[in-house]
């Protein structure tokens, strides 16, 4: 019997930088558009198609001192390609459980703070470069950016013995679809939304509060308004600490003020976003990002993603006293010509316009994140 790993297994390998092979047996274009990232990962692309009548053309091509897993999009053609693969006598084959549909669901939780007032959890959607955040204080729980995997959510808060009472979305998401409204609908907790962002359900407008309270303790959740990204971006202030971004800044970039069609205007409000808003924070903020690029660059020694405001702003070149034209006209140039896979169906979706089964959800969003502009230097 064909040996599984299953994706938890898989995300402990890529975050322990673990050397690993991969023979990804989906299209050659699927392969280029989105695999499985590690630091160690050798891989290998063969279409199942050209397996179907054996693999003794690549048994040869295979390492003998390493373990193989291999992929394909839901693990059916995988599970084919590694029992012939056994049966060559190939012995270090595992198939990945759930195949790439799985490893995009995944959710890895990592603390990001802890003391006796506040605790802070990163939620890392390793398949997909999304993060989310649960903000812990007393009793109660603050979510940020939720995805579509409430579940998750809820089983931490029970870990927690803490009630869900306010979840934010920092801008209506293109690339994934929002949990907000089906986690606040199982919760009970208050569903924070910039009015902006044209969504047709009921939620608190984030227009109408500078800040957000929760029990008696001494915990600020300071919305700012950080368009750029979609014209109702914000991000979220935590104690003078914590810069919650959403996708107005990232570890290694920006992000794109071009998903509207609007890129000069949005590029003139990313300016202000970076050049006076975030601009008067100080160097040790931590900045919380809504989405990474590159785990093994942007994940930091204690295992969760961000850094400080200060180091942030010395690798990324747009951050540096560029001229607002300069500024203007390098966001236009950088401009990505390519959107998010199903962009159109998941902002129609996230703002309420239509609903589709899950199957269809798991299907829109297959790929990868492309929200960010990268202006970094090492």
């Amino acid at each position: 019997m064909v040996k599984e790993m299953t994706v938890q297994q898989m995300t402990e390998k890529v975050l322990n930088k673990e050397s690993l092979f991969i023979l990804d047996v989906r299209n050659e274009s699927d392969f280029r558009d989105w695999k499985i990232e590690g630091e160690n990962f050798a891989y290998l692309n063969v279409p199942y198609f050209e397996l179907i009548d054996g693999v003794d053309s690549i048994v040869d091509r295979l390492p003998k001192d390493q373990d193989i897993v291999v992929v394909c999009a839901k693990g059916g053609s995988a599970a084919f390609v590694a029992e012939q693969l056994t049966e060559a006598g190939v012995d270090n084959v595992y198939t990945l459980a759930g195949g790439m549909q799985a490893w995009s669901e995944h959710l890895h939780q990592a603390k990001v703070y802890e003391d006796d007032q506040l605790k802070i959890y990163q939620f890392i959607r390793v398949g997909k470069g999304c993060l989310s955040y649960m903000v812990i204080s007393g009793s109660e729980a603050l979510v940020v950016d939720p995805l579509r995997f409430i579940d998750v959510y809820e089983q931490a808060a029970q870990q927690e013995g803490v009630k869900i009472t306010h979840i934010v979305d920092s801008h209506l998401h293109a690339d994934h679809l929002s949990g907000g409204k089906a986690l606040a609908e199982r919760t009970g907790a208050t569903y924070y939304l910039m009015k902006s962002e044209g969504a047709v359900f009921d939620f608190e407008p984030l227009e109408q509060h500078e800040t957000i309270d929760f029990e008696n303790v001494h915990l600020e959740v300071l919305a700012v308004k950080t368009p750029g990204h979609t014209p109702g971006s914000v991000s979220f202030f935590v104690n003078g600490k914590w810069l919650f971004s959403g996708d107005t800044i990232f570890v290694g970039g920006l992000g794109r003020p071009d998903l509207g069609g609007k890129v000069a205007e949005w590029a003139e409000d990313l300016y202000h976003t970076v050049y006076e808003k975030v601009a008067a924070m100080a160097d040790d903020v931590i900045v919380l990002p809504a989405h990474y690029a590159n785990l093994d660059e942007e994940i930091n020694a204690e295992g969760y993603v961000g850094d400080t405001l200060g180091r942030i702003r010395a690798r990324n070149e747009m951050m540096q006293n560029k001229p607002k034209d300069e500024f203007i006209d390098l966001v236009i140039q950088s401009a990505n010509t390519e959107t998010p896979p199903n962009f159109e169906d998941i902002v129609a979706i996230n703002r309420g316009l239509k609903t589709v089964d899950i199957e269809t959800q798991r299907e829109l969003e297959i790929g990868p994140n492309r929200c960010a502009l990268h202006h970094t230097h090492a």
